[in-house]
């Protein structure tokens, strides 16, 4: 595979030029859908848009017709850039068809190219001859605190969210990793996580971006065998994933494939234990686990070389302030809400369509149930939404799914909650393991001390649990496949 480095004086110069195009065909439009896997191009639209004071909004393409729809429409957006090439080999032409009939248009790079004139060209290298000078004339409305980009959430569990996060946001949560991890103009970062994923854009191309740090961008976590490959090809020394992503990986690498990586980090899911034993058996390379939101730029807490306590999410990163509140039937820990300079500014939602909703005085819900050890370390016990009430008895659908992995660590298993007539709610196993069967749980849950309640009734095997791109368990498609 042939690769196409640029530098940085490569990046602003284009920057500026596109820019001044995009300018052009958008006029006034704020809000521009960037439709794109992880290529130079994204990042260089990505820079283009803000070169002239546009916001970015990051289209997860592989969230499905209806939710790219639904974003766009909730963050306004009425122009599209993509690539004709990405279109096609991704199969994304009904998706275009779509939102063409939506009265969203669809502005392809490679006419862009086509259509940039002597004028343009040569006002964007004067531009980038001073790129200081001219942003601040070409953006001078713009300030810290306004919109530097829109995500989406993963719509794990319902429709996604629009998270517009602010340019002091994106910043400080990459000088909160900064100050954590040692990052060295030496290191190159290998980013597999998509850009419209909070952490590939900001872990995985912003931080290196912004601190001279080298970053190969590949636009598909789900090569595993040509990743590993890769991996080893650039010298990578620092490495972005999932739990799902990161196992796979593992299985099909060569052992001396992953020889240079020094730093790799995982986040957006809970790191299961056969992983981290994988990597460190085969490799010799210990995975730091993180934790974060999109909401939150997106990282909150992570393990580092320094700091690191297996299985925990590691320490809160510096200036984050935090409360637990009480979760009524569960007795360790509590809902934990944060606050801080990485704390976005608000949500773009259905109801309220070109509307940012802040949160609450400052304040992030992240849903999720937490509590720390005597030094700081945080440790996830679930999310409010992923418990279910069994016979009055709360149970934790993380801590079920968790304990079945130990059973049957290669495969993929997800626990979803369905109402049930005598016990209020009961557990469905949905699993990839054909072998696992309910009186084979139940010994080890007995084995292990945990309540027969957690033990699901029912068992779906499938072939393949349905997975977002993000990485992530998709549980509204397996709640319904379950219902």
């Amino acid at each position: 595979m042939r690769t196409y480095p640029i530098t940085y004086k490569t990046l602003i110069r284009n920057s500026f030029i596109l820019g001044i195009h995009i300018r052009k065909q958008v006029g006034n439009e704020n809000n521009i859908g960037i439709l794109l896997p992880n290529t130079i191009a994204s990042v260089v639209t990505f820079m283009a848009l803000h070169s002239h004071g546009k916001t970015p909004v990051f289209i997860n393409f592989s969230s499905g017709i209806k939710n790219i729809v639904h974003g766009c429409n909730i963050s306004q957006v009425k122009y599209v850039y993509t690539s004709k090439i990405f279109i096609h080999k991704a199969g994304l032409k009904d998706t275009i068809n779509v939102l063409g009939e939506n009265n969203i248009k669809i502005i392809y790079l490679e006419d862009a190219g086509k259509e940039l004139s002597a004028l343009t060209k040569i006002k964007g290298i004067l531009y980038s001859l001073f790129p200081l000078i001219s942003f601040k004339m070409l953006t001078k409305e713009i300030t810290p605190n306004d919109k530097a980009v829109v995500l989406f959430t993963s719509g794990s569990e319902g429709k996604p969210k629009g998270v517009v996060l602010s340019h002091r946001n994106l910043q400080a949560n990459r000088f909160q990793i900064s100050s954590k991890i040692d990052f060295n103009d030496s290191d190159i970062v290998f980013n597999t996580l998509p850009l419209f994923h909070s952490f590939g854009l900001t872990g995985g191309t912003l931080l290196p971006l912004f601190a001279g740090v080298k970053v190969f961008l590949y636009p598909s976590p789900l090569h595993y065998k040509i990743v590993a490959e890769l991996i080893y090809d650039t010298n990578a020394t620092i490495l972005f994933g999932t739990d799902t992503f990161l196992n796979n990986y593992a299985k099909v690498a060569h052992p001396y494939d992953f020889y240079s990586l020094r730093h790799v980090f995982a986040g957006a899911e809970k790191l299961k234990k056969s992983t981290r034993d994988l990597w460190n058996y085969k490799f010799g390379i210990l995975i730091f686990e993180g934790y974060g939101a999109t909401e939150t730029s997106p990282i909150l807490a992570t393990n580092t070389p320094m700091e690191n306590r297996v299985g925990s999410v590691g320490k809160l990163m510096s200036r984050i302030e935090y409360r637990l509140e009480t979760v009524p039937g569960v007795d360790e820990g509590g809902r934990l809400y944060v606050k801080g300079p990485n704390i976005m500014l608000g949500y773009y939602l259905s109801d309220s369509i070109g509307k940012i909703i802040k949160p609450e005085e400052g304040w992030y819900d992240t849903g999720d149930i937490i509590k720390f050890d005597s030094e700081g370390y945080v440790y996830i016990l679930g999310r409010v939404k992923r418990f279910a009430k069994i016979a009055g008895e709360m149970v934790s659908l993380s801590q079920v799914e968790s304990e079945i992995s130990k059973i049957s660590s290669e495969k993929l298993h997800a626990v979803v909650a369905v109402p049930d007539e005598r016990k209020g709610e009961q557990l469905v196993l949905v699993t990839e393991d054909e072998k696992i069967n309910r009186n084979i749980i139940l010994s080890h849950f007995k084995k292990e001390g945990l309540s027969e309640l957690s033990v699901p009734k029912n068992i779906i095997h499938v072939d393949k649990i349905p997975i977002l791109g993000t990485g992530k368990t998709d549980y509204t498609k397996i709640k319904e496949l379950v219902e």
